[in-house]
């Protein structure tokens, strides 16, 4: 009888336990999704001209790949056969033609649906029919799913995120499984078997350090969700993500700002995912995005996130060893007005003690990389010198 049980747990194990794709996100995902800007209001010309963006703004070419339709995309019923359908106002070609436009170009495309029984918008949801919609992705070369947590009914979150996994398995299609709990379930303890990147926060707002409220629930602004999560960082590496939501560049904090949110998400090594309307932004705006030297940080292979080193009289320093024995140090002025640093590289013990890694600057002498400014910028010799403007990045390579 003993023998039995045994075997039926290894069954029942075996059927609940999702694995992956291999190979997927091995450094986070660089891309746009349609929410921040437009919500619900989407359409399949507004897609095409993103793709077309991406490819004429250098964006493609600094490493952005993955254009996300998010809710809103399908009709408010499915088909007699149960099948999820795209709007026929806002895509009247499909949902299958647009993902040919954008592979065209050489990118790649995603969705958005939901565990519960409809989106947070109001559309059709997953629940139930999880290998019907992975099926239906697959076939329609979907390469990317964001897949949301409204109206679930107290449903359990590793099982509901689970069966996806197992659905886009089955379908037989690598695709990206972006799950987004908020991180209420603290998915950073179990995802990593599921999906390839998880939230662990609620929505972003643009602001730099704000909560607003909307009615039950709240979005934050760059610093609150930043500061939200605490020891979350081991579960970070190469195809498992931290996910601090889409990006706020360009929609309407300043450019020094967006300079520190660009240069912290990097740090995070949280997907970058713009969420702005690239096809208005400004010169400055595609300028921070498209930074390779800050976007490398992002894509280190060794994937390890950054952390906070200090924080001491409103100047933020963190730290983040990359390859080769080289390291990121990023400073973001927290003040309201300039403020001048003397940083002495004598008098800090820089180390990653969780992954066994030290700058020894007694011992060599590391030159300084500026990686906004794309300019060398002296070495450890000498005290580090600068100004940082109000709410602005200074951020580094040490090596």
């Amino acid at each position: 009888m003993k023998k039995i049980l045994f075997t039926l747990l290894v069954i029942i194990s075996t059927v609940v336990s999702a694995q992956k794709f291999e190979g997927l996100a091995q450094t986070p995902p660089l891309g746009w999704n349609s929410w921040n800007t437009f919500a619900t209001d989407i359409n399949e010309q507004l897609v095409k001209d993103i793709a077309d963006k991406f490819v004429t703004l250098g964006l493609k070419d600094a490493g952005y790949e993955y254009i996300v339709l998010d809710d809103g995309w399908m009709a408010k019923e499915r088909d007699a056969n149960g099948n999820l359908v795209a709007d026929p106002v806002k895509f009247p070609s499909g949902i299958k033609a647009l993902a040919d436009y954008i592979h065209a170009k050489g990118l790649k495309f995603g969705l958005y649906n939901c565990a519960g029984n409809t989106t947070c918008a109001g559309y059709p949801g997953s629940r139930g029919h999880e290998y019907q919609d992975a099926k239906l992705y697959a076939s329609w070369h979907v390469d990317f799913l964001k897949y949301d947590w409204c109206n679930t009914e107290n449903i359990n979150a590793i099982g509901a995120y689970t069966t996806m996994g197992n659905a886009l398995i089955a379908a037989g299609r690598p695709i990206i499984l972006s799950i987004c709990e908020w991180g209420d379930n603290e998915p950073w303890k179990w995802a990593g078997t599921i999906g390839q990147q998880w939230r662990v926060t609620g929505d972003i707002i643009n602001c730099w350090d704000c909560e607003v409220g909307h009615g039950s629930w709240s979005s934050s602004g760059i610093w609150k969700i930043i500061n939200m999560r605490k020891d979350i960082r081991k579960a970070a590496g190469p195809s498992n993500w931290n996910d601090y939501d889409m990006m706020e560049v360009g929609n309407g904090m300043t450019n020094a700002e967006d300079r520190s949110h660009f240069a912290m998400w990097t740090m995070l090594t949280s997907p970058l995912i713009m969420g702005n309307d690239i096809r208005s932004a400004t010169p400055e705006t595609i300028k921070t995005l498209s930074n390779k030297e800050v976007i490398a940080v992002n894509q280190d292979k060794l994937g390890i996130q950054g952390f906070r080193f200090t924080n001491e009289n409103d100047l933020e320093v963190w730290i983040k060893p990359i390859e080769n024995n080289a390291w990121v140090i990023s400073f973001v002025n927290m003040k309201e007005v300039p403020v001048e640093i003397n940083f002495d590289w004598t008098k800090h013990e820089i180390g990653d003690n969780v992954n066994n890694k030290q700058l020894k600057v007694k011992e060599k002498t590391y030159k300084i990389r500026d990686l906004f400014n794309h300019k060398d910028f002296g070495d450890t010799s000498k005290v580090l010198k600068t100004t940082i403007g109000v709410h602005d990045v200074f951020m580094i390579k040490v090596y």
